[in-house]
């Protein structure tokens, strides 16, 4: 499989809708219209000739509903992602492309809506919560992953300035981007460090957003991808899975400061998987987007995918300034993600790191070519999506 998903599939259309949380002019039912409608319209095509469905945690909005509703002619794949904490996110975009890849279906969309009047906080999104956790009192994930990270920080000697500097990062990129809820706000070290304490070791800026919001992207073969834009951000590799000895075993995982992504000798783990079916390596991936339910796991997962070292080491990669596009080396989160753009799953990251291929990104780094979405991590189910420029086929 993993043979045959290289440059398969590409994405050629994308839209994203965002609002406060509660705020939002209609239903996820109309939203999620509206965004595939949208991404449509980018990719120049007609919503009727879509014929696969693929949802992280969409609710009840199957492809039998949103086909009757878009006049689609035949629905020939449908289906919607499990877990919470937006682990399988990217795992979506992953499926779209081997239903294409493997002729089940020829043009897919990957969506998600959030609408708190709808579903409350994230609807079918739900995080495991085993009942040693309950017993406990610990019963929301801002929780369950601040015992992982403060593992990080204790155990591994993670510095805690690198999780202040992927969120400095995050808001220098908000500024330049008008449509994130961070734009005119921005954020320095006293602020940062003054903000209340949400969850020791969480302060305020160190947890995502709540937005209402929908968005789609639109995937076709890449064959038909190169006849209908020179900027189709292809799908290269993807990776999901819960490896044994983290998966939902709790409190006693021996990676317990893992983002879930890592592996051990002999049984690779989705990172290793990711880049053994790309035929890449961390080195040549120009930007980054990863989800960040919170600060300390999206600092996991990137060194669990390979971009700094585990221990003290990796405050030297990971500051503000190697984070910032334009003056860093690792550009991470480039619209604001899901700390200071918007919060719809993390589905807008991966819309941004499409934008990073097109370079229409409101922070664009130069000549990208290999960009890199990764999804919700400490959830008990991960993923990862490589997608690059036509010219890395």
């Amino acid at each position: 499989m993993n043979a045959t998903l290289r440059g398969a599939a590409a994405v050629v259309g994308t839209a994203e809708l965002h609002y406060k949380r509660g705020q939002a002019p209609h239903g996820e039912m109309r939203m999620t219209l509206e965004a595939i409608v949208s991404a449509c319209a980018d990719a120049g095509i007609s919503p009727s000739e879509l014929d696969g469905f693929v949802s992280y945690a969409g609710g009840g909005y199957d492809g039998a509903i949103l086909g009757g509703a878009l006049g689609v002619r035949d629905v020939r794949w449908s289906n919607m992602m499990w877990g919470g904490g937006g682990g399988t996110v990217a795992a979506a975009i992953n499926n779209a492309a081997i239903a294409i890849a493997t002729g089940q279906a020829e043009t897919v969309v990957v969506y998600r809506s959030m609408a708190q009047e709808n579903t409350g906080r994230l609807g079918y999104a739900k995080y495991f919560y085993g009942p040693h956790y309950l017993a406990h009192g610990i019963g929301s994930p801002a929780q369950i992953c601040a015992l992982r990270t403060q593992r990080l920080l204790e155990h591994d000697g993670v510095p805690r300035d690198a999780m202040r500097a992927l969120v400095l990062a995050a808001y220098r990129h908000a500024q330049n981007n008008p449509t994130a809820a961070g734009y005119g706000r921005p954020l320095d070290e006293e602020s940062y460090e003054s903000s209340r304490m949400i969850t020791e070791p969480f302060h305020l800026f160190d947890c995502s957003r709540e937005s209402d919001g929908a968005v789609a992207l639109v995937l076709v073969s890449g064959e038909r991808a190169r006849s209908i834009r020179p900027d189709a951000a292809y799908v290269l590799a993807g990776a999901q899975g819960a490896p044994g000895g983290y998966s939902s075993l709790i409190d006693n995982d021996d990676l317990y400061t893992s983002a879930g992504f890592a592996g051990r000798p002999g049984r690779p783990g989705v990172a290793e998987r990711l880049w053994s079916a790309a035929g890449l390596t961390p080195d040549d991936v120009d930007v980054v987007q990863v989800y960040e339910n919170f600060s300390g796991p999206a600092i996991a997962a990137l060194i669990d995918h390979g971009f700094a070292p585990a221990g003290p080491a990796a405050g030297e990669i990971l500051t503000a300034d190697n984070l910032t596009a334009g003056i860093g080396k690792l550009p991470v989160n480039t619209s604001g993600g899901n700390i200071a753009d918007n919060f719809v799953n993390g589905m807008g990251l991966a819309v941004e790191a499409v934008r990073q291929i097109r370079g229409t990104s409101t922070n664009p780094v130069p000549g990208a070519r290999l960009s890199l979405f990764i999804g919700g991590p400490m959830a008990p189910l991960v993923s990862s999506t490589l997608f690059g420029h036509e010219d890395t086929l």
